[in-house]
C-alpha cells in the first residue's frame, strides 16, 4: 500500500470538522467557538447525518446496531474477515470543543477516503465507528455504546438513567432508533456477533505534553482507570434567618465535611491521583433556606488498579464518618480498570510515525475513551495529537489543521498495515 497515507487532505478534513462544528456551535470566551451537541439529539441526529452524507458517495455503508452506534463500512478483498475499527464519539459537554471525539470519526473518513483515493486494496474490510454516548453529559455514565458492543454491560442496563431534564436514556434511545429506521441494522458486537480484527481511534490529547514537548504524535500506552461515585446527604430544610445553627440538619454543610474528608483520603504528592467534585445540585436552592438534599458527583481516577479498589472502597466510609446530621447514600455508577493496549497496535503507531519522519511520545491516556472497553476483544490503540495548552471540554479547545492532519496520515498507515 505504499505511502497511501500521503493522500489525506488537511484542507478537506479541515472544512468537516469545521463544518461538523455548527451543528450545536455556542459562542466562547475570547471569541472562541464551542459546541454543545448531547447524545441522543436532533443535533446529534444532524450530525450524523452529514458525517453519512460524506461517506455515501465514497462507497461506505452506513449501519447502526441497538444501542445506536453508527458505523460506516469499507470492504476489503475478502469481505468475510474480522473489520478493522477506527472511530470515536459525535457528542459533546454541553460546554464541549469543536475537536473532542469528532476528530477520530472524522480522521477514520479522511483516512479511509485516502486510502480509496491512492488506490489501496486492503484485505479486511476497514469500518468507522462513531459510538453513542462517550461523553456522560447527558446520560451517565459514559461510553455506553462501546460498554454495550464489548459485552460490558447488558445492553438494557442504562434504559432508567435519566437527563437533567428526567428523560429516561432508554426511551430517547427508542425515539433516535426510530428517527434512523431508514439505517439497516446491524448486530451489537460481541454480544451478537463477532469481535473485530483491531480497534484504533484518533483523538486530540486533552492534556499539555505533546505541546509542551514539542511532539507531533502520542503513542498511546493505555488508559489509567476511572470510578464514579454519586453522593447524596438528606437533612431538612429550615429558615434561615430563624432556624439555631446546633438544631440544624444542614445539607450543605454535611457536603462541605464530606468533601473535606474526602480530599484528606485522596490527598496524593506525587500528583499522579486525579479527584474531582464536578456537580453538585442543591435543595431547594434558595438563599434564605437551610438545605434539605444536596446531590454530588465524584470523579476518581488512577493508573494503579490497586490505588484505584482500594481509596474507591474507601469512598462511602469516609463520607459517612464526616457526615454529622443527614443521611447519606453513596451509589457508584461507573467502575473502568486501567488498561494496557495492544503492542500490534502501539507498535503500528509508531512506526507509521518514524517512516513519515513525525516525532512521537509515548505516553498515557488521562481520559478514559471508547477504547477503554475494545481492549479485551482485540488488538487496541489510541493516536493522540497536540491540543493547544492542554485544553479541552471548553470552547477554547484547539489543534490546528497541520497537526490534526499529521495524525491522520498516521492514522490512515496504521489502518493500511493493520487491514492489509
Amino acid at each position: 500500500m505504499g505511502e497511501a497515507w500521503s493522500a489525506v487532505d488537511e484542507a478537506r478534513q479541515w472544512r468537516r470538522l469545521m463544518e461538523m462544528g455548527e451543528i450545536g456551535a455556542i459562542a466562547g470566551g475570547d471569541g472562541a467557538k464551542g459546541v454543545n451537541r448531547a447524545c441522543l439529539t436532533p443535533l446529534d441526529r444532524k450530525a450524523r447525518r452529514l458525517l453519512i452524507s460524506w461517506a455515501e458517495p465514497l462507497g461506505l455503508k452506513p449501519s447502526a446496531d441497538r444501542l445506536g452506534n453508527l458505523f460506516l463500512r469499507q470492504e476489503g478483498s475478502d469481505p468475510d474477515a474480522a473489520p478493522v475499527l477506527s472511530g470515536s464519539h459525535m457528542d459533546t459537554q454541553p460546554n464541549g470543543g469543536r475537536f473532542d471525539g469528532i476528530y477520530g470519526v472524522i480522521a477514520a473518513l479522511e483516512a479511509v477516503q485516502a486510502l480509496r483515493e491512492a488506490g489501496a486494496a486492503p484485505r479486511r474490510p476497514i469500518e468507522i465507528v462513531a459510538w453513542t454516548n462517550e461523553e456522560g453529559g447527558r446520560f451517565a455514565p459514559g461510553c455506553m455504546g462501546s460498554m454495550a458492543y464489548a459485552g460490558y454491560r447488558p445492553p438494557d442496563a442504562w434504559d432508567a438513567a435519566e437527563d437533567p431534564d428526567g428523560v429516561r436514556f432508554g426511551d430517547a434511545l427508542r425515539e433516535h432508533l426510530a428517527a434512523e429506521k431508514d439505517l439497516p441494522r446491524r448486530p451489537l458486537g460481541v454480544v451478537e456477533g463477532r469481535a473485530p480484527h483491531a480497534y484504533v481511534e484518533a483523538h486530540i490529547e486533552q492534556g499539555p505534553r505533546l505541546e509542551a514537548e514539542g511532539k507531533d504524535i502520542g503513542v498511546v500506552s493505555g488508559i489509567q482507570g476511572s470510578r464514579w461515585f454519586v453522593v447524596e446527604l438528606t437533612g431538612e430544610t429550615a429558615h434561615a434567618g430563624t432556624a439555631p445553627l446546633s438544631l440544624r440538619r444542614d445539607a450543605v454543610q454535611d457536603m462541605v465535611r464530606a468533601v473535606a474528608a474526602l480530599n484528606e483520603l485522596m490527598r496524593d504528592p506525587s500528583d499522579v491521583l486525579r479527584f474531582t467534585v464536578g456537580r453538585i445540585e442543591v435543595s431547594p436552592n434558595t438563599s434564605n433556606s437551610v438545605a434539605d438534599r444536596v446531590r454530588f458527583t465524584i470523579d476518581f481516577r488512577h493508573p494503579s488498579a490497586e490505588v484505584l479498589t482500594e481509596r474507591g472502597d474507601a469512598i462511602e466510609r469516609t463520607v459517612r464518618g464526616a457526615v454529622r446530621d443527614c443521611g447519606v447514600s453513596v451509589t457508584e455508577r461507573f467502575n473502568a480498570a486501567p488498561v494496557e493496549f495492544s503492542p500490534v497496535v502501539t507498535g503500528a503507531v509508531e512506526r507509521a510515525a518514524a517512516a513519515q519522519g513525525l516525532s512521537a511520545l509515548r505516553m498515557p491516556s488521562g481520559a478514559f475513551h471508547d477504547a477503554q472497553f475494545m481492549v479485551p476483544l482485540c488488538p487496541t490503540g489510541m493516536v493522540f495529537v497536540p491540543c493547544r495548552k492542554g485544553v479541552s471540554h471548553n470552547p477554547a479547545e484547539y489543534s490546528d489543521p497541520a497537526q490534526l492532519a499529521k495524525g491522520t496520515r498516521v492514522l490512515a498507515q496504521v489502518l493500511a498495515e493493520l487491514a492489509a
